[in-house]
This record gives C-alpha cells, sequence and structure tokens, in this order.
C-alpha cells in the first residue's frame, strides 16, 4: 500500500474502505465480462458469429486488463481484490448472463445489457472520486472510454444483422 497515495484519498474526505469496496465491484465485474465475452466467443452461432467472435475475444481481452489495473488500484488503496469465483457473482454489480441461446443477435444482446451496465457503473465511481482521488478518477475515465467502445463496437454489428437480414435484430435499443 502507498502511503501517500492512500492519504490524498483520505484528505479528500473519501472513505477508502467504501472506495475500495466499490472498485471490488467494478473489479467482479470485469471478471465476470471477460468470463461472458470469452465463453460467448466459444459457443457462438449464426451468420455473423465469425464477426461476433472476432469482437468477443477482443472485448474479452480488454475486460481482463481492466481486471488487472483495478486490482492493482484496489491493493495500492490497501485493499484485497475479490479472490474467488463465488465472491465475484455474489459482489457484482452487472452480474453474469449465461448464453442459453448461441445465436448471434442473443448474445449480442446480452453483451450489449452489460457494457451498457458497465457504463453505468464506472460514471457512478467517476462521480464518487471526482476532485478526490485523481489517480483512481484516471483510470475510471479510461475503462469508461473503453466500455462506450465496446458498446459502439457491438452496436454496429447490430447494424451489420439488420443490413444482411432486413429486420432489426431488436438488440440495440436502449
Amino acid at each position: 500500500m502507498g502511503m501517500k497515495g492512500r492519504e490524498i484519498v483520505q484528505r479528500a474526505g473519501m472513505d477508502v474502505q467504501a472506495l475500495v469496496t466499490a472498485l471490488n465491484k467494478a473489479y467482479c465485474d470485469e471478471w465476470l465480462a471477460y468470463y461472458q465475452y470469452w465463453v460467448g466467443a466459444q459457443v457462438v452461432t449464426g451468420v455473423l458469429a465469425p464477426k461476433l467472435i472476432e469482437e468477443m475475444e477482443e472485448h474479452a481481452a480488454e475486460e481482463l486488463d481492466h481486471a488487472k489495473k483495478l486490482s492493482k488500484r484496489i491493493i495500492e488503496l490497501g485493499g484485497t481484490p475479490a479472490l474467488s469465483p463465488q465472491d465475484w457473482y455474489k459482489e457484482s454489480t452487472c452480474g453474469y448472463l449465461v448464453p442459453k441461446d448461441s445465436e448471434s443477435k442473443i448474445l449480442l444482446a446480452q453483451n450489449l445489457q452489460g457494457e451498457r451496465c458497465a457504463i453505468e457503473v464506472y460514471n457512478k465511481l467517476l462521480d464518487m472520486v471526482k476532485g478526490k482521488d485523481p489517480i483512481t478518477f484516471h483510470l475510471l475515465r479510461e475503462i469508461l472510454e473503453d466500455e462506450v467502445e465496446h458498446e459502439q463496437d457491438l452496436e454496429d454489428i447490430g447494424l451489420d444483422i439488420k443490413d444482411t437480414t432486413g429486420n432489426d435484430c431488436g438488440c440495440c435499443a436502449g
């Protein structure tokens, strides 16, 4: 734990333990998002499966990177990242949507739901640390930028489904 780094947060009037708890929830979300993308890439079917597989594998790698960065920050603040998958599931805000139907548009809709939840989570976290913890703010802003990009990537694939089939896939509606 970095004494001065933690002190900056405390001097700003933040409850460091509350921040660690909130970051841990986001960390759990990232692990589950990683797995949701990874397993989805394994089972996806449908006309756009090759394109979706490529996107899901890329997003999985980025979600894992987010988990690593959040873990590092949690440790810097004197906390311990959630250590078991059972805790990830229990503490997650966004949860995990089991890919019971492997059709491209179904998985696309599930992943869009996850990204939209993540965007909300990171917006709230940014509000929590704004003007109080510049290090965590910078980290969270970078992750939020990735999540917004992920949502756009998935919406673009949804538009590809519409262009290919002539029907709205129904996956991109807010």
